[in-house]
């Protein structure tokens, strides 16, 4: 079973997302910020990585670097999601799979974590 690793500091909506994807049949982790995501993933060992740019403490593009810059998880997927423009977050990192603005359809979401992992 492929695992993914919900990243928001909106916890609603981070556990929300999780039972979607396991309804799809994946498991499903959630974490409220980039530190928290970190040990997290080390835990998990998660195939893709759903991450929400705004958060406190270590925004999605600190974490998905500090996740990138671990052997482990060099090719681990990352879904970036924000509210802002692609282009304002590709000036501090550019190294996602794919970029999702908020607010998002589900399915193009699941599109997305099919065509990555699969099933």
């Amino acid at each position: 079973m492929k695992t993914i690793l919900v990243v928001d500091d909106e916890l609603g909506s981070a556990e929300v997302l999780s039972l979607i994807l396991e309804e799809e049949g994946y498991r499903a982790f959630c974490a409220v910020n980039g530190r928290q995501a970190l040990i997290q993933a080390r835990d998990v060992v998660p195939d893709l990585v759903i991450v929400d740019y705004m958060m406190p403490l270590m925004n999605g593009a600190e974490f998905s670097s500090a996740l990138r810059a671990d052997p482990q998880f060099t090719n681990t997927r990352i879904i970036l999601n924000s509210g802002l423009p692609e282009a304002a977050i590709r000036e501090q990192f550019d190294g996602y799979d794919a970029f999702l603005r908020k607010p998002f359809k589900v399915e193009t979401l699941l599109d997305l974590v099919q065509r990555f992992i699969g099933r």
